[in-house]
């Protein structure tokens, strides 16, 4: 299946595609303002929409992705995975819970919005993360060139030479390069006084299936491992450094065994191989990837839809959106390119 969605284009033809991790850039764009709810419903609009406007032009874009949450996959395959926002969901407050409540209902009609109202192509299936479909696409279009517009760090472990990332929320561009700002000027680490730099993205996937993810609730395969060993005990950086061989730095740390604290073993492989079938946006299971291809053959079938600048203007009424509003034209131009289109 996924060898129909690659493009046979040569270096002419090179497309430009922005992946906007939707619910990830409209939620987080709520704790950038503090106010009241209209306020800072207003604000998770303006910073989403102006996000996508500054990833298109600056990446002289060809077409806008948006991908979508569904339940994960990964909750079958690994019954902790965020299972620990559930329950900070439930200890919220009612004027919180009242608030999350306002905040999807403004997001569903966004998503309606674009899915409806827009030529772009819009994302979702029931057992799929928005970041599966962002890293399916830039496999099944591996010629092109992507921008992931997202404050996830997830994302770093696609960072290539082709695929760039735009945080609109510190309004950062993540290169392989370094990060730089806006206005293209490096962005500076505050410990080292350079260039802020995110490292290597194959070690940075490494690091976090060893010491695991707390914000997905993804337990570490060896807690307290150390970065750099010592005389006696190898760390991260040497294992790594030995994975392509698989010698004895490797096989030193990955068949240390360990127990937790309700007297369970684990051995270091095992864990790490199950957090890497988990972080690794690769490596989805077979069906799933199936099901990623299907929908994104189903959903890029070129769109016509007409009044788009019209239907956004009515979307800017609705939520007083004044200054998204002044600006419709511009936005209006992302919204309207079709997939395939030249």
């Amino acid at each position: 299946m996924g060898n129909l969605l690659i493009r046979q284009n040569g270096v002419d033809n090179i497309m430009k595609y922005v992946l906007v991790d939707t619910a990830n850039t409209f939620f987080r764009a709520r704790h950038v303002v503090r106010g009241d709810l209209d306020t800072k419903v207003g604000m998770a609009f303006h910073i989403t929409l102006n996000s996508i406007k500054k990833a298109w032009e600056d990446f002289e874009a060809d077409h806008i992705v948006f991908c979508l949450e569904g339940r994960s996959w990964r909750k079958d395959f690994y019954t902790p995975y965020k299972a620990q926002r559930k329950v900070a969901l439930q200890a919220k407050s009612q004027a919180d819970q009242d608030e999350d409540a306002a905040f999807w209902g403004a997001f569903d009609q966004f998503r309606e919005f674009v899915e409806t109202k827009s030529n772009c192509t819009t994302l979702q299936h029931p057992r799929c993360e928005a970041d599966d479909f962002i890293a399916r696409w830039a496999q099944n279009h591996p010629n092109d060139k992507h921008v992931i517009v997202s404050s996830d760090s997830d994302f770093y472990q696609m960072i290539s030479e082709n695929i760039t990332q735009y945080n609109g929320i510190t309004k950062e561009w993540i290169t392989l390069d370094g990060v730089v700002n806006d206005a293209g000027k490096p962005v500076i680490d505050k410990k080292t006084k350079e260039q802020k730099q995110i490292g290597d993205p194959e070690w940075l996937l490494f690091e976090k299936c060893m010491r695991g993810d707390t914000s997905d609730n993804i337990f570490s395969a060896f807690p307290g491992v150390r970065k750099k060993g010592t005389k006696n005990k190898v760390g991260l950086l040497e294992a790594f450094a030995d994975k392509d061989s698989k010698g004895f730095e490797w096989n030193n740390m990955m068949l240390q065994r360990w127990t937790d604290h309700e007297g369970v073993e684990h051995r270091v492989l095992d864990d790490y191989n199950r957090n890497k079938h988990i972080i690794d946006l690769t490596l989805q299971p077979d069906d799933i990837k199936q099901a990623l291809d299907e929908k994104i053959v189903e959903q890029v079938t070129k769109k016509r839809i007409g009044q788009v600048g019209l239907h956004f203007m009515k979307m800017c009424g609705k939520w007083d959106l004044q200054r998204l509003s002044a600006s419709a034209t511009e936005h209006s131009v992302y919204l309207n390119k079709a997939y395939g289109d030249e």
